[in-house]
């Protein structure tokens, strides 16, 4: 079984403007949603062996409120960082892990999770795509339909 699980990050903070964007911290909603979508996609019994964030401060927030949940550390890419689909895609599967979940940005993010729905998707923020194929390899994402697509949001 190969499972993605991708995440934008939650709310940030636009209170300081001089603030660099790398920089921005979560807002109080940030702060409230991303621990409730982690225990959202736990309660689905979805556990990431291995979670990449982008090394952006409101990315690892976000990133650090789901492995409380899932008891995993987080491993910050700094690639993650505004990435494009590809580059997303490519961090997954170069992890080594079979149930990997990267917490990163749009547009990248709602471009990849759209691909792999093969619909529209816009990942507003804290929302959590949830792929799973049950049979294959890494190098089947993106070429084969996902068996199992869950979208979450806040």
């Amino acid at each position: 079984m190969i499972q993605l699980i991708l995440a934008r990050h939650a709310k940030s903070d636009w209170a300081d403007e001089g603030l660099d964007d790398h920089d921005r911290p979560l807002n109080d909603r940030g702060r409230r949603d991303a621990p409730a979508m982690a225990r959202a996609v736990l309660r689905r019994g979805v556990r990431p062996e291995v979670l990449l964030s982008s090394t952006a401060v409101r990315a690892r927030t976000t990133a650090d409120a789901f492995a409380e949940e899932f008891e995993v550390d987080v491993t910050e890419d700094a690639a993650l960082y505004l990435a494009e689909p590809d580059g997303l895609l490519d961090a997954a599967r170069s992890s080594g892990a079979r149930e990997v979940m990267v917490v990163a940005h749009d547009p990248g993010m709602s471009e990849l999770v759209s691909r792999l729905a093969a619909r529209e998707v816009r990942m507003v923020t804290s929302a959590v795509a949830i792929f799973t194929w049950h049979e294959g390899e890494w190098t089947d994402v993106g070429s084969t339909p996902p068996d199992e697509v869950e979208l979450l949001t806040p």
